[in-house]
């Protein structure tokens, strides 16, 4: 009992994570490159550096897949706005009275 228009959400979690994924190699490749931090001179120096960019790459992947989704998801969002039937706001001016309390 689904609408026709609503999206098949497990294609659209893993064509946006995957989107994420390649976003995170270009992302490692650049600080790699550039040698931000001297992570590059570090990462191949080393005799684990391939089990580093895994996790960097890895780990930069889950996080740009997520905000991915996220902003596909926010984006169908409806535009719920339901002020429209109130009409305009009109100040009302209410006076105050402060009590003396001992």
């Amino acid at each position: 009992m689904r609408p026709e228009n609503e999206p098949d959400l497990m294609r659209l979690y893993l064509r946006h994570c995957a989107i994420g994924f390649v976003l995170s190699a270009v992302f490692v490749a650049l600080i790699l490159w550039h040698d931000v931090a001297a992570l590059g001179s570090l990462i191949a120096g080393s005799d684990e550096g391939y089990l580093a960019v895994f996790l960097l790459w890895f780990f930069n992947g889950t996080v740009f897949g997520s905000v991915q989704f996220a902003i596909v998801v926010m984006s169908q969002a409806d535009d719920n706005d339901d002020d429209d039937h109130r009409g305009p706001l009109i100040p009302i001016r209410v006076e105050a009275r402060a009590s003396r309390g001992r």
